[in-house]
């Protein structure tokens, strides 16, 4: 079974500044601290959600504040912004309007390669700095507990005969994440990536539409469904983790790999500043966010939203990056959205 895991900043002088160029992006140029190469923030930071409150990359931004001042690994305040629409494409937006300035972070997941590729932002993760990945989530396939399905297989076989019959739902829009997860497991299965009827539902309508019978499948994320796994309204049939979860509850649910279909899908989900960021101020927050990573309350963190532990750094979530955008293009393609 897999366990759940879950220096002082010197200001240019008047003369320095004057050398300096006459302070031109002072803010951003903050990192020639003492000659050194060093740099830490000069102002509070501020850690941007592309999304409405309560989801996950919410969570993961509050959490990571929460423990960066718990933990007194940073000295100034961190403030968590929502800045929610298109998919996170207006969050990102955002970030790209900051440019050089290192005091504003996001936090990001596969939908930074997903809406980028099927054209609904001009952002793409290559437009970003990448600073660490802090954890792994996976995906959950629910339906209603009187559901006539009990595992994937019979689900996926109904699928192959009746396409139209099953409509499978998500929170991200078409070509996103609780879209292209199911269709990676789904495809593995034997199903036509084309045929699966997927509908959206951006306003937190999904568990009602599910539970009503507007939906049969709900795609999402394993800690979404546990409240009402508990509650006997819904039962998982499968998750995109690699082996059994372990967990009050989540142990209960089985892999799609356990049920004889050879995909895995994980939720990365990581921080990121804007372009332009120096090196001193990259090595910065890599050398904090490794720290949040090590402490008991990441530990925690982890454990209480299900999540695995999956750190970084910078180098090592670039080629990452590059890799999956790979991956993500194959699965666009397979249902027929990508960039025009």
């Amino acid at each position: 079974m897999k366990k759940f895991w879950l220096s002082t900043l010197a200001l240019c002088t008047g003369l320095t500044l004057a050398a300096c160029g006459g302070g031109e992006n002072e803010e951003s140029n903050a990192d020639n601290n003492a000659g050194d190469g060093s740099w830490q923030p000069e102002q509070s930071i501020e850690f941007v959600a592309p999304s409405g409150a309560g989801g996950g990359w919410d969570t993961t931004a509050r959490m990571a504040a929460e423990g960066f001042e718990e933990q007194n690994i940073m000295d100034e305040g961190i403030g968590v912004v929502n800045k929610e629409g298109g998919g996170g494409a207006v969050g990102w937006a955002y970030i790209a309007g900051k440019a050089e300035n290192p005091h504003h972070l996001f936090v990001a997941s596969p939908p930074l390669l997903l809406i980028p590729l099927n054209g609904q932002s001009e952002y793409g993760y290559e437009d970003f700095t990448p600073i660490a990945n802090m954890i792994s989530d996976y995906g959950a396939f629910a339906v209603r507990e009187d559901a006539p399905w009990d595992d994937l297989n019979e689900l996926f076989d109904d699928m192959k005969d009746n396409p139209d019959n099953i409509t499978v739902i998500g929170e991200s829009s078409p070509g996103s994440m609780d879209h292209i997860q199911f269709i990676k497991i789904a495809k593995e299965a034997g199903v036509d990536p084309q045929s699966v009827k997927y509908v959206s539902a951006q306003d937190g309508s999904t568990m009602t539409n599910l539970l009503n019978g507007n939906a049969d499948v709900y795609s999402t994320g394993v800690t979404e469904t546990v409240e009402q796994v508990r509650a006997g309204e819904i039962k998982v049939l499968g998750v995109t983790a690699e082996e059994r979860l372990e967990g009050e509850v989540v142990e209960d649910f089985p892999t799609a790999v356990e049920q004889g279909i050879d995909a895995t899908f994980i939720n990365w989900r990581g921080f990121f500043g804007p372009p332009g960021m120096t090196d001193a101020q990259i090595a910065y927050y890599e050398e904090k966010f490794q720290e949040l990573n090590d402490s008991a309350h990441w530990e925690d963190t982890r454990e209480k939203y299900a999540w695995n532990e999956l750190y970084m750094d910078s180098e090592e979530y670039a080629e990452f990056l590059k890799e999956e955008e790979k991956t993500m293009q194959e699965l666009l393609d397979d249902v027929n959205m990508q960039e025009e």
